[in-house]
């Protein structure tokens, strides 16, 4: 395979029904004009065009977008039941003592409280103090502070769930 053939994982993204393509990429981020907006840029020829698109169509998103996406997200210590996605990426707390998991949940539904929306961070490779830091620093910004980079986060997020999606072979 040469370096400018397109990726096999992309290639069958790329030759998805359209409503399966929608599906995949709704799984991967819950706002509806994020996947349009993807889907509509298809076909892609490499991955970091998909990941320009999707850096670009997170920029754009409303705080109603913003809110429709972070309600497909499970608070931090408590991934989805059934869903190995949530659970991988949420890995840093699987073994985190009960009283850090307590803390979390408090600091979760202080945060929760404030803001409107659950806690979001890009969980992938963080440990369950890194996570309890965070919110703790974060749950003291202004609530215009706190959509920029829950944005920013959704945006990491995003695109290893993409990746995992077109650079599987």
């Amino acid at each position: 395979m040469t370096s400018t053939s397109t990726p096999p994982g992309l290639t069958r993204f790329n030759a998805l029904e359209e409503h399966a393509a929608f599906a995949a990429l709704h799984e991967a981020c819950a706002s509806t004009a994020w996947a349009r907006r993807l889907l509509a840029a298809r076909p892609y020829t490499t991955s970091d065009e998909l990941y320009a698109v999707s850096d670009a169509a997170m920029a754009e998103l409303t705080a109603e977008d913003l809110a429709e996406a972070m309600a497909g997200h499970p608070p931090i210590g408590r991934p989805k039941e059934g869903d190995p996605t949530s659970a991988r990426e949420q890995r840093g707390m699987a073994g985190a003592t009960e009283e850090l998991k307590a803390e979390m949940l408090e600091l979760n539904l202080a945060y929760q409280e404030k803001f409107g929306h659950v806690f979001l961070i890009c969980a992938t490779g963080r440990t369950g103090e890194q996570m309890r830091d965070a919110v703790k620093e974060r749950i003291g910004n202004a609530p215009e502070q706190e959509r920029e980079i829950v944005r920013t986060e959704l945006g990491k997020i995003n695109r290893i769930r993409l990746a995992r999606l077109v650079e599987e072979d």
